[in-house]
């Protein structure tokens, strides 16, 4: 089942959903990011890898507008200690390379080093492809 947020204008933000075949949850993240819309969005993405205990997390940013920066500091201190507590192990964060969300990426990345297994993509399907060799042992 896909879990919707929606902004305060009632536009979706971000979908979620669990997907058995390759225990993975998928977040995909749309349009311009607020840091309550982030917080929001991002805890309801969790609540699905605590309720399947999922170690993987595909997370795509390629129709993110803009930077969301302003969430980079609340996510390494708050959301990642509770995504490893809930399972989390694998990363795999989707960008545009031209966008300022892939700048906003880069940071996040560098807040959480070490925190689980995370690599920044181009595409869904290296990103899938990553996770399904670690689910397979290979990473």
């Amino acid at each position: 089942m896909k879990t919707e947020v929606k902004n305060a204008f009632g536009k979706v933000i971000m979908t979620a959903e669990y997907e058995p075949a390759d225990n993975l949850v998928y977040n995909n993240w749309m349009g311009y990011q607020t840091r309550e819309g982030i917080i929001t969005a991002a805890n309801a993405g969790l609540e699905i890898i605590a309720q399947h205990r999922c170690p993987y997390l595909l997370n795509d940013n390629t129709l993110v507008l803009g930077p969301w920066d302003h969430a980079v500091e609340w996510i390494a201190q708050d959301w990642t200690p509770r995504a490893i507590a809930a399972g989390l192990t694998h990363f795999a964060h989707v960008v545009s390379p031209e966008s300022f969300a892939a700048l906003s990426a880069q940071a996040m990345a560098s807040g959480i080093a070490g925190s689980f297994q995370m690599r920044i993509f181009g595409g869904v399907p290296e990103a899938r492809a990553w996770l399904r060799a670690a689910r397979q042992g290979a990473g």
